[in-house]
């Protein structure tokens, strides 16, 4: 099952955010304790202050080929897990998602 979800306004995408995770990366699709999929994210840095969250924003907006103010988090703001949204062509993003996550899946 995939980690994300269509909408008329884009893609909605469940992460698992790995702060000091020693580079900015996608690893993947990984599948949680409870079943719950969700798309692997590392990010350099930290988890203060927002800055992880900053971190991860860019990340998918720079991988999405969107500019940063498309996306957005909807919850998880302190925590690992998270829920974003990406605001664009939702065949787009979703089939340029797959295919990123489908070469590194866990």
């Amino acid at each position: 099952m995939n980690p994300w979800r269509y909408s008329a306004a884009g893609i909605s995408v469940a992460l698992r955010v790995m702060p000091r995770g020693g580079r900015d990366g996608i690893e993947g699709v990984e599948t949680l304790a409870n079943g719950r999929s969700v798309v692997k994210v590392r990010v350099r840095a930290i988890a203060e202050g927002g800055e992880a969250n900053r971190a991860v924003a860019e990340l998918m907006a720079k991988s999405r080929g969107v500019p940063k103010a498309r996306v957005r988090i909807l919850s998880g703001m302190t925590s690992r897990l998270k829920q974003i949204a990406v605001d664009g062509d939702p065949a787009k993003l979703g089939e340029s998602l797959r295919k990123l996550t489908a070469i590194r899946k866990d």
